[in-house]
């Protein structure tokens, strides 16, 4: 009896030991990588961390005249979350019929007391010389990541005189914020070394810029405190080390701007670090530098070895126009991730969400990407087990 009872279990022990082998290891590889590009197309990713949930805002994803979100848990699968900011809301003082349906551009969403707060650029109501482009950087409140968002005031957060876009938010241990932002290229022609290239070379006349600058927010929110602050500029002189990499939508005569946008601010030890975007947020050059400094509002020193992170197309991949990233954590707290928007050969003309490791010591950035293989899944996420 007892021998026919150790067959059976014997069987039972083989059958599904050769059930779990079948199953399991495709199981598991499923789960213990992720490939970029993510299946989410939005410019200009912002991710937020709270309550163990990330939520992930952008420029389009689908939504109508204002802004949608993505939720997750392991910053690999994405959920969506539909529409969280209407630009119709009680308070809104934005123009839906201008140019570009609007420009509701480059959400960012930070947790203050329990609020949620949206800071974003549109192009403002308020035109009365007609501006193309008329934008500014307003801030909508809700009670939860996922909206609906309800902007502060009926106006923009303040009127540099300018238009300006790429909001972004740090809070500083002593509990200033300082809101950074970039001034348009719009009406803005600066004169170079790379303006007067361009002009011995014919390729065009004039060279318009955007500047990154800072400035201390009020603690509601509700206007700023001080002037602007220039932070950063794209280099005047050919012989800066810079210049070459920043310059390149013009030099390869793609467009007659240079850009520096899409900045965002962490401190880490005594230094702070500005990631920023340089070139055509359209083309294929689009690249991230840094720059770092002792204060939150500067000076900064632009990094050697910018940029960080740019296409890989000459070493044979598929990534272009990598640019205005945002950065955040594994769940476990232990690794950082740049996340960032991009272009591939499959995606063509539509912007796409990478999301890359990026580790930061002895005030170095290095960004480890941009990847289209297999990577080993962000750090923390607990193993699903198969049951069946």
């Amino acid at each position: 009896m007892k021998k026919k009872l150790f067959l059976v279990l014997g069987f039972i022990f083989l059958f599904f030991s050769h059930l779990w082998a079948q199953t399991t290891p495709h199981l598991a590889k499923a789960k213990l990588t992720y490939t970029n590009p993510l299946p989410v197309q939005f410019g200009d990713p912002y991710v937020l961390s709270t309550q163990g949930t990330y939520y992930m805002y952008g420029t389009g994803g689908g939504a109508d005249k204002g802004f949608s979100a993505y939720s997750s848990k392991d910053l690999v699968n994405w959920k969506p979350e539909g529409q969280v900011y209407f630009h119709n809301n009680p308070t809104g003082w934005s123009d839906p019929n201008a140019k570009w349906g609007g420009a509701y551009w480059a959400p960012e969403v930070y947790e203050v007391k329990g609020k949620f707060y949206l800071f974003y650029s549109a192009q403002w109501g308020i035109n009365p010389t007609q501006e193309v482009e008329n934008f500014r950087i307003g801030v909508a409140v809700a009670d939860k990541p996922t909206g609906p968002f309800i902007d502060l005031t009926n106006k923009p957060i303040f009127d540099p005189g300018y238009p300006i876009i790429d909001a972004n938010v740090f809070f500083d241990a002593n509990g200033k914020a300082y809101l950074y932002f970039s001034r348009c290229c719009y009406k803005h022609p600066v004169e170079s070394e790379v303006a007067e290239l361009a002009r011995q070379k014919g390729w065009f006349s004039e060279i318009e810029e955007s500047w990154v600058y800072g400035i201390e927010l009020k603690p509601d929110f509700s206007g700023v405190i001080g002037e602007p602050v220039l932070l950063l500029r794209p280099p005047v002189n050919l012989s800066d080390k810079q210049a070459e990499w920043e310059s390149r939508s013009v030099t390869a005569h793609e467009v007659n701007r240079r850009w520096t946008e899409g900045s965002v601010t962490f401190k880490k030890g005594a230094l702070y670090y500005i990631m920023y975007s340089a070139n055509h947020f359209g083309g294929q050059y689009y690249a991230i530098g840094y720059a770092t400094a002792s204060s939150p509002l500067g000076p900064f020193k632009k990094a050697t070895n910018n940029p960080i992170l740019q296409k890989n197309t000459t070493k044979g991949g598929s990534v272009t126009g990598t640019g205005h990233n945002s950065i955040t954590y594994s769940p476990d707290g232990k690794e950082m991730f740049c996340i960032y928007h991009a272009r591939t050969a499959k995606s063509g003309a539509d912007r796409v969400v990478c999301i890359d490791r990026m580790e930061v010591a002895n005030g170095r950035i290095t960004i480890l990407g941009p990847t289209t293989t297999p990577q080993k899944r962000p750090s923390g996420i607990a193993v699903t087990v198969a049951t069946h």
